[in-house]
């Protein structure tokens, strides 16, 4: 099993100065992965990204952000289009920089505050299936799987838990498409996060190992013993990401509420994380 972490963890919009930066660090506390959460393509070199990562011997995961303006399930046709453009740099990037998966939860935004009747919300699930497919027949080809993330419902009225994304992801027929799972989410949204791991199996593409407040792993009330056993069924052995967000990082602050400090620093959240993961998932 491979360990990474989260750009977002010190830094938002990522950069390429920011990699340059947070690179060596990641490495010497002991990751394999630096996931790249790229909200702004423009910021991105991706040959010189890629010159980094390999210097510093970590892989990358490309990781992808939704804000309103990029949403798959839109009726607006200029949402969709800017989407498609936003996913199709991503696979390329991942490509590109020898990323397996492109994650996130890229069918739709993320903080719609809307309620649709039920005829709007099948009008809006069918455009998301469509969307994504055709996205995945573009990633297919160029050997990167699309993991679909879901989110809590305070974050999205589309797939909040693993029974609504088997679903979905059978309506695609697309093999490349499957799950990133996030305990922070599953927490919030599951009956049992064990259960959910299970019934997921062999499509969970890509992991995270968050907190229920955000903090570090294994300081909070996720359970880690039976996510750790259930993974140990499914036979998963990918990417096991930290993903938290401190109030330092004032953009993200406000995206997801962190109004109070929630771990010792941000350096704690990767490093702490990653000794209790490591030896809960040993």
């Amino acid at each position: 099993m491979r360990f990474g972490v989260n750009t977002f963890v010190w830094v938002s919009p990522c950069t390429t100065q920011a990699v340059e930066e947070l690179a060596p660090r990641v490495r010497e506390m002991g990751f394999d992965i630096l996931e790249l959460s790229v909200e702004n393509p423009a910021l991105i070199d991706v040959n010189r990204v890629k010159q980094i990562l390999d210097a510093n011997d970590l892989q990358p995961i490309v990781c992808g952000a939704f804000g309103p303006d990029r949403d798959l399930a839109s009726a607006k046709p200029q949402y969709v289009e800017n989407a498609k453009t936003y996913i199709r740099w991503l696979i390329d990037a991942a490509v590109a920089l020898g990323s397996a998966v492109v994650c996130g939860p890229m069918y739709s935004s993320v903080g719609k505050a809307h309620l649709e009747d039920e005829g709007e919300r099948k009008a809006e699930w069918q455009r998301a299936v469509n969307n994504v497919r055709e996205m995945a027949q573009y990633a297919k080809p160029r050997g990167v799987k699309l993991a679909l993330e879901t989110l809590n419902r305070f974050e999205t009225d589309l797939l909040n838990v693993v029974s609504q994304g088997n679903q979905f992801i059978d309506q695609t027929g697309m093999e490349n498409v499957g799950f990133h799972l996030d305990t922070f989410h599953m927490h919030l949204e599951e009956k049992n996060s064990g259960d959910a791991i299970r019934d997921a199996g062999d499509r969970i593409f890509h992991f995270h190992a968050c907190e229920n407040d955000r903090g570090v792993p294994g300081t909070g009330q996720v359970h880690w013993e039976e996510v750790a056993h259930a993974l140990k069924v499914v036979g998963y052995d990918g990417p096991v990401v930290i993903e938290s967000f401190t109030s330092q990082v004032k953009e993200i602050a406000r995206a997801v509420c962190i109004w109070r400090e929630i771990a010792p620093s941000q350096d704690a959240i990767a490093s702490d994380g990653l000794k209790f993961l490591k030896q809960l998932l040993a």
